[in-house]
């Protein structure tokens, strides 16, 4: 059932059937959706987390018009996460990480992919040099130039390990977004932390505090990343 590398769009796609309207998602949703694959959760069990939280909100007396945040699935999420990890403990089902992945996407478009963040960064390097941000610049420097070398080891391969790539990529992303962090003005990040606080408001009550840490941490992660212009290196953004 799964596709590994297109975890983002079915739940987008899923979110948007069963809300029926064609909505975009928020970046407080898109941060919780990252939070989700960070923390492992099959795409199986979100999907059915978001349908059944659905379910229950047409099947109780409107107390208001509309889910307004995927936010508001959140528990449902969870527990279907768990139901399917308990099965596959007893079961023996195979998981996600044992299954063949079939991206969406050939060689080429990797390629290209990679190249192309590279460039960003090195522009972003650039631009961080204009400002005076010797620390910041060197370190994206230095991105662009680890992207650069996976793709050329990427290049001599055939079809290559499509997970060990994202595991590469993910290292390299954890790393910019640390540089970023550190070059940031405690004001700005004090913004973007009011940000996710006042959008998960009327949620707070659904999710634990381990789910509200690690979506606060995947929030400031991606608006530190909008705010320099930094592509994210993920496959799953390709």
């Amino acid at each position: 059932m799964e596709n590994y590398f297109n975890y983002f769009t079915e739940i987008e796609e899923c979110y948007r059937q069963c809300r029926g309207t064609p909505s975009l998602l928020s970046p407080l949703d898109w941060a919780l959706v990252e939070s989700w694959k960070e923390a492992g959760y099959p795409l199986e069990a979100v999907l059915l987390g978001i349908e059944r939280s659905f379910r229950k909100f047409h099947a109780r007396p409107r107390k208001f018009q509309m889910v307004n945040s995927l936010a508001y699935c959140s528990q449902e999420v969870l527990r279907a996460a768990e139901e399917l990890s308990t099965a596959r403990r007893e079961g023996g089902a195979p998981s996600p990480a044992e299954r063949a992945v079939q991206p969406p996407y050939s060689p080429e478009e990797i390629l290209a992919y990679l190249h192309r963040n590279a460039e960003s960064l090195e522009k972003a390097s650039q631009l961080a040099r204009e400002k005076s941000q010797t620390v910041l610049a060197e370190d994206l420097a230095a991105s662009a130039a680890a992207l650069r070398g996976i793709a050329e080891k990427q290049a001599g391969k055939a079809g290559g390990d499509l997970r060990e790539l994202e595991n590469h990529m993910t290292v390299l992303e954890e790393k910019l977004a640390a540089s970023l962090t550190r070059a940031s003005s405690d004001e700005m990040l004090a913004g973007f932390r009011r940000e996710v606080e006042t959008g998960l408001i009327p949620y707070r009550r659904k999710m634990s505090g381990p789910q509200i840490e690690s979506l606060e941490r995947q929030f400031l992660k991606k608006r530190v990343f909008e705010h320099y212009q930094i592509p994210r290196l993920s496959l799953f953004y390709l």
